[in-house]
C-alpha cells in the first residue's frame, strides 16, 4: 500500500485493489495498511469463500461506521506459503459480483 510492509512474504496488488486505495483519504489507508498487515501476520484471518471464489479469503473490518472488506488469495505449495495476492477492497455493494467478474476476465 503506502507505508512501511511488515509482510515477511512477497504481496501483489491487483488493478482495483489499487484504484481504491489511491482514491481513499488517508485514515482509510491507513486502517487498510494495518489490515493488510493483520492478514499477512495471520493468513487465514480472512472468511474463505466458496463456490466461484473457492481459492479466496475476505477479511472484514469497520471505518466511520461502514464495513469495507479486503479480498486476497495466498499462493501456496503443500510445503510453505509462497505470496499474498490482493485483489480487491470496498464496500459491501456489488463487491462479490465485481470480484467475480474481475478474476473472470483476468483467468484468475
Amino acid at each position: 500500500v503506502t507505508g512501511v510492509q511488515t509482510c515477511a512474504l512477497p504481496i501483489s496488488y491487483y488493478a482495483p485493489f489499487k484504484r481504491f486505495v489511491k482514491k481513499a483519504i488517508k485514515p482509510l489507508k491507513a486502517e487498510i495498511e494495518d489490515s493488510v498487515n493483520l492478514i499477512c501476520d495471520d493468513i487465514e484471518i480472512g472468511d474463505l469463500k466458496r463456490g466461484d471464489l473457492a481459492s479466496v479469503r475476505v477479511y472484514k473490518f469497520n471505518f466511520n461506521r461502514q464495513e469495507y472488506l479486503i479480498a486476497y488469495r495466498e499462493s501456496a505449495t503443500e510445503v510453505e506459503i509462497l505470496s499474498v495476492d490482493f485483489f480487491k477492497v470496498g464496500t459491501h455493494e456489488n463487491f462479490y459480483v465485481e470480484l467475480k467478474k474481475y478474476m473472470k476476465e483476468k483467468n484468475l
